[in-house]
């Protein structure tokens, strides 16, 4: 081991911010980010930063939850060998567990953002380098119609032109969301995301009322709850629409047993499910089976969303990027990257590690 790439120090803390508006979806409302942030710095001096964002409405993970499974690994990590990182994390992850994916995603952005500045090279490398930038969408969460409207009009507005629509509660009111943002503006791509609020057949009755009216979204996400794997199928089935697997697909496990039983056409990778090395094995596996590939996240700060489009941009193949929480920060609690006009996360200027700081 180099002594330069010695963990020197692990500082843990909360990161929290009140937020613009409610993020609604159908398991509920968030009106604050709870968030955790992890501090890694070397002996070179080299400082990496990871963000942690549990979100309790998803799957059951807390903030305090997850301070206190990162403030047990300081004994775990500090003089470690950061240059062996892959081994470091495979070992961390299994401290963990699976139930802290935040936790592990923290933990493993930290680490890799410490150890490419060290290297003076951008983090999107280390997964491949296949692009320098990604383009997100833009969510319109659960609202009555009008007010759907002239948030589609917001967006279009800021060159976006993939729109996200939460959907799950209630077909009609649902219905009526999509109807109003399509009518928004010309030309948008449509996704839907229920997050596991329909079954099968609610999800199928929307999908018909919507092509009865022309729209037909490019993706529908997650449309019923993570265990009914053979509902996931009958919308891909009978739906005549692309599903996403969000929830459905946390782990290596899930991601093998979509690849043999081909529930769904499109996996939503996370880090904050898993963490960095798992997100990249279920990548792997999804694009050999030819599912398509989708990047999103919870509700995070640029630090993490950043994150998440150096690893897209590093892999690159991915069909749909959703990155877009920050905007709903009232206060941005990070400098450097940020999503800018057209949903662009632009990487090409990134000299080391992910780009972005705490303030």
């Amino acid at each position: 081991m180099t002594r330069g790439d010695a963990v020197a120090s692990f500082d843990v803390r909360a990161l929290e911010s009140p937020m613009r508006q409610a993020f609604e979806i159908a398991s509920g409302a968030e009106t604050s980010v709870r968030n955790v942030l992890v501090e890694v710095r070397l002996a070179c001096g080299a400082r990496g930063f990871g963000e942690g964002a549990p979100l309790a409405a998803y799957n059951d993970d807390t903030q305090q939850a997850t301070l206190g499974a990162l403030r047990g690994l300081r004994p775990f990590i500090v003089g470690r060998d950061a240059s062996r990182w892959r081994p470091l994390l495979s070992e961390l992850d299994a401290r963990l567990g699976p139930s802290r994916g935040a936790a592990r995603a923290a933990v493993s952005m930290a680490l890799l953002d410490a150890w490419t500045r060290r290297r003076r090279m951008p983090l999107r490398l280390l997964f491949g380098g296949a692009q320098t930038s990604v383009a997100s969408d833009v969510t319109v969460t659960i609202l009555p119609a009008d007010e759907a409207r002239l948030a589609a009009r917001r967006i279009a507005a800021m060159g976006i032109r993939t729109i996200k629509i939460k959907v799950g509660r209630d077909v009609e009111d649902d219905a009526d969301r999509v109807r109003a943002v399509a009518c928004a503006a010309r030309g948008l791509r449509l996704i839907l995301d229920a997050n596991q609020g329909y079954g099968a057949a609610q999800a199928c009755a929307l999908l018909r009322r919507l092509r009865r009216e022309g729209i037909r979204p490019a993706l529908f996400e997650q449309p019923v709850p993570k265990d009914d794997w053979e509902g996931l199928a009958k919308v891909a089935r009978d739906g005549a629409v692309a599903v996403a697997a969000d929830e459905s697909v946390s782990s290596r496990e899930d991601a093998l047993r979509m690849a043999r039983k081909r529930c769904a056409q499109v996996v939503n990778i996370k880090l904050m499910k898993c963490g960095v090395l798992e997100a990249w094995d279920i990548a792997a596996i999804a694009r050999s089976a030819g599912l398509g590939l989708m990047m999103g996240g919870n509700i995070e700060s640029s630090l993490a969303m950043t994150c998440a489009a150096h690893f897209a941009a590093g892999l690159g193949g991915f069909s749909f990027i959703d990155l877009d929480t920050p905007l709903w920060f009232s206060r941005d609690p990070m400098r450097g990257v940020r999503m800018g006009r057209g949903g662009v996360y632009d990487l090409s200027r990134v000299a080391s590690g992910i780009g972005v700081t705490p303030k």
